[in-house]
């Protein structure tokens, strides 16, 4: 038995037809049971314990699986890059600050409360 699976996850009529590389096919009503399922068919298959396998489910939906993996690439992309914009202001309000920069001058430096300095100066 293999230590890795992908499995091309199709949809059909009463949920996804699993497509395992190189061994089979199986069902599964939902992608949320599709991993499952995949480990019982091979241990039935195998008469092993598939838990220690890697099992990737890949769902083909009219391409649309595609669009959906870049929504969720510029999203972790947008995430990381506002983490980054948040350190950033957060390092130059701390340096306005260390600077003798006031805290009402810094505000409207950075385009920010008051409030909002004080708060970035103490997580800073």
């Amino acid at each position: 038995m293999n230590e890795f699976y992908e499995v091309r996850a199709v949809r059909w009529a009463r949920g996804w037809e699993l497509h395992i590389d190189g061994v089979g096919v199986t069902q599964s009503r939902s992608l949320a049971s599709a991993e499952r399922q995949v480990r019982d068919y091979l241990a039935t298959l195998y008469d092993v314990d598939a838990d220690g396998v890697d099992v990737v489910v890949r769902p083909e939906v009219d391409g649309l699986e595609e669009r959906a993996a870049q929504a969720v690439a510029r999203t972790r992309a947008a995430e990381e890059e506002s983490r980054s914009a948040a350190a950033q202001v957060r390092a130059v309000v701390t340096q306005l600050r260390d600077a003798g920069v006031s805290v009402d001058d810094t505000a409207r430096i950075m385009g920010v409360s008051k409030g909002r300095v004080s708060q970035l100066t103490r997580t800073a």
